[in-house]
């Protein structure tokens, strides 16, 4: 597949986006903008997450075994497919100012890392690991935030959904996603840049991982303080009865 081919789908790719975007918002229009958004980013990250899982597991090569080799038809696919969805989700972030300087930075580096892997015509494998890793969070994400305006997130469900977020985003970015960068940084295959690139995006990982150690910290605090209040409130009820 040629660059100026690549170049036309990933073109092709941000259009459709944009479109699904748009069609959401007039079929949804009783709901905000970033209502309709985030059903974009829950569709893509499911996706990408079917995708990736295929490739690593049935397509090949294995990520961890072959990392820098050729990208193959399909890898260039899903890595076009998920630059048009960066780009749209990018252009609408800074639009709405929606979002601070640590996810656009985030967003700016995986737009970075799809061209550059597109461009050089290998470590796509790589690509798409990342990207599973990546997105393998991102439906447990959507349904807190959609859980929060529907007003069922403070229920057991939500605590579910937040206690699987917490456990696969430090299993799958801070764990495989170690691996993997030792992996890379290992083979003599990958280029210096690549390998720098994927730094970057681990270093990203753990900029996350502090807000999520917060996170977890207060979340745990206010389970804490739950059990705390029913206790009293049966302590009362076995005084009165």
């Amino acid at each position: 597949m040629t660059m100026d081919v690549i170049v036309a789908s990933a073109f092709l790719c941000l259009c459709g986006w944009t479109a699904l975007y748009f069609t959401l918002c007039r079929v949804n229009r009783f709901r905000s903008n970033e209502w309709n958004c985030r059903l974009v980013t829950l569709l893509h990250g499911i996706s990408a997450i079917c995708i990736t899982t295929y490739i690593g597991y049935v397509d090949g090569p294995w990520p961890f075994d072959n990392p820098g080799t050729q990208n193959t038809p399909l890898q260039i696919s899903v890595l076009v497919f998920s630059l048009g969805y960066f780009m749209f989700d990018m252009a609408w972030c800074v639009y709405f100012r929606t979002e601070g300087p640590v996810m656009l930075a985030h967003h700016t580096m995986s737009i970075l890392g799809i061209v550059t892997t597109l461009w050089l015509g290998e470590s796509g494998i790589e690509g798409c690991a990342v990207l599973f890793g990546s997105e393998i969070t991102n439906p447990l994400l959507q349904t807190r935030w959609f859980l929060k305006q529907t007003g069922n997130y403070k229920t057991v469900l939500g605590d579910i959904v937040d206690t699987l977020f917490v456990l696969l985003f430090v299993v799958m970015r801070i764990f495989v996603g170690g691996t993997m960068l030792y992996c890379e940084l290992t083979s003599p295959r990958p280029r210096f840049f690549i390998k720098c690139g994927g730094v970057a995006m681990y270093v990203m990982s753990w900029i996350f991982m502090v807000d999520i150690v917060r996170f977890a910290k207060r979340k745990s605090t206010n389970w804490q303080q739950k059990d705390d209040k029913t206790v009293a409130v049966n302590g009362v009820n076995e005084k009165m009865d």
